[in-house]
């Protein structure tokens, strides 16, 4: 059945209009109830975030999400739009999106007590009740709330007529979803402008009071530093939100994968399959924990997961590049692509290093703590006392490099013991490009664990007893 196309026929529907509030309340409640996926693509925070939003929306609260960067804070607000209706009734044409049955413009009230029931009713998507601001110190009170339309003035109109306003983002996100960024960088004069839009409803535009009763459900972001600094936000805007909710970064390695490989990249003209091992990837997320507690980077600023999802792509990458000199039909990431991470690790975070410190001998220093504890998750050096022997016995070293086809592996992979063993503990398919991947693993890991060396060549290394 086709959807009202005018007032009359809205009424004759029985349509009931809610506001924004109590109707994402109550789609959350028929989700709920129903035990289905409420935020999809949110990873981590099941048990964290999540409840938290669930009841600040239950209790019709606005919202702000306070956390550093890469931690989902965008994406879980625009998420929010799966709890509006499917269509949402307002009257055509209407900058501010109407309430047929309550219009609060002039446009729309002459509009309706002029035609009646034949005025004309479009149908919002949920998609079309979201905006999203990024606050900036040049932001003003016109991109907010509006402006005198010069052109309107020139047709003939007073400054006092409504009708001269050209409206902000807020106003025409009336009846949905308005997310501003950064919330803190806003000037405090246009902070004083957001309070009143929220809270009073009544605003000043150029001189002319206008009072605008908008149904607007308002999340923000910030940086929990600069959100707790009262020189950064005035107090009363901060009394006006229900709920602060605290985002994290992920807190497993588990859901710092599946987030890293969800959001990656993915090219369908792939010259040849890429695989990544598990343990690899395990390498990657480690990588970005171990970041995130180390001394010299600044946590301030904090460690994205995009720095996760960057690594991932460019272990694919150079894997792949290796596969495509080499003439190889399949790409499996090792450990010698580990250097390709560099580039995308470094553009990312910011290391506090002394002067006589260089930022790359900092980089590799995390990606060997993240091979190290992966490998001690999986591994014990003793395991590996045979292959150890191998080498203490003189002479035998093996080289490799992310440049080095695999018929450069295969004396090592017939003489060196236990390598087999190590790949089924690893779970990994049996192939000669695999073997090739657990066995640089498992030498790195045995280096970092003391037990063998490891020279460092041009493009290349040795390992040796």
């Amino acid at each position: 059945m086709a959807p009202p196309a005018t007032l009359g026929d809205l009424r004759r529907s029985e349509y009931r209009v809610l506001p924004i509030k109590a109707e994402l309340r109550r789609n959350l409640i028929r989700k709920l109830s129903a035990g289905e996926q409420l935020f999809a693509g949110i990873r981590g925070y099941d048990d964290t975030v999540i409840p938290q939003v669930v009841n600040a929306v239950l209790a019709g609260q606005d919202i702000v999400m306070l956390g550093e960067r890469g931690q989902a804070k965008s994406r879980l607000i625009r998420s929010l739009t799966s709890l509006l209706d499917d269509a949402l009734p307002v009257v055509a044409g209407c900058e501010i999106n109407d309430n047929p049955y309550e219009p609060i413009c002039r446009r729309c009230r002459d509009l309706i007590a002029a035609d009646g029931d034949a005025t004309q009713i479009a149908w919002l998507e949920p998609a079309q009740r979201y905006s999203e601001k990024l606050a900036t110190p040049d932001t003003s009170i016109a991109d907010l709330i509006g402006e005198v339309d010069p052109i309107r003035v020139a047709e003939g109109r007073y400054l006092s007529d409504e009708l001269t306003i050209h409206y902000g983002l807020i106003p025409r996100t009336n009846r949905g979803v308005f997310a501003i960024n950064e919330l803190p960088d806003l000037a405090e004069r246009i902070q004083v402008g957001l309070l009143n839009i929220i809270e009073e409803r009544d605003v000043q535009i150029r001189g002319y009071r206008l009072r605008l009763p908008l149904d607007v459900f308002v999340v923000a972001t910030a940086n929990p530093e600069d959100y707790t600094n009262r020189g950064r936000i005035i107090t009363p805007l901060k009394d006006r939100f229900g709920a602060q909710v605290r985002t994290h970064y992920p807190r497993t390695v588990d859901d710092e994968i599946a987030i890293a490989e969800q959001e990656r990249t993915v090219f369908d003209d792939m010259p040849v399959p890429v695989l990544v091992p598990g343990f690899m990837k395990e390498i990657v997320a480690e990588l970005s924990h171990v970041a995130r507690r180390h001394a010299q980077v600044n946590q301030r600023s904090g460690v994205s997961v995009r720095v996760s999802t960057a690594n991932y792509e460019n272990l694919e990458s150079n894997a792949l590049r290796r596969a495509l000199t080499t003439g190889e039909r399949e790409a499996v990431a090792r450990i010698s692509d580990l250097p390709a991470l560099m580039a995308s690790t470094a553009g990312k975070i910011e290391l506090e290093t002394w002067e006589d410190t260089d930022d790359s001998s900092v980089l590799e220093k995390l990606m060997k703590t993240a091979t190290n504890n992966v490998f001690r998750r999986h591994f014990t050096v003793q395991e590996f006392s045979d292959l150890v022997q191998r080498f203490d016995r003189g002479g035998f070293t093996v080289e490799v490099g992310d440049r080095l086809p695999g018929r450069a592996y295969r004396q090592a992979l017939s003489e060196l013991k236990g390598l087999d063993r190590a790949r089924q503990k690893l779970d990994e398919p049996d192939s000669e490009a695999m073997r090739i991947a657990v066995l640089e693993f498992i030498l790195e890991g045995l280096h970092l664990g003391k037990r063998l060396n490891k020279t460092s060549l041009d493009g290349s290394s040795v390992y040796g007893g």
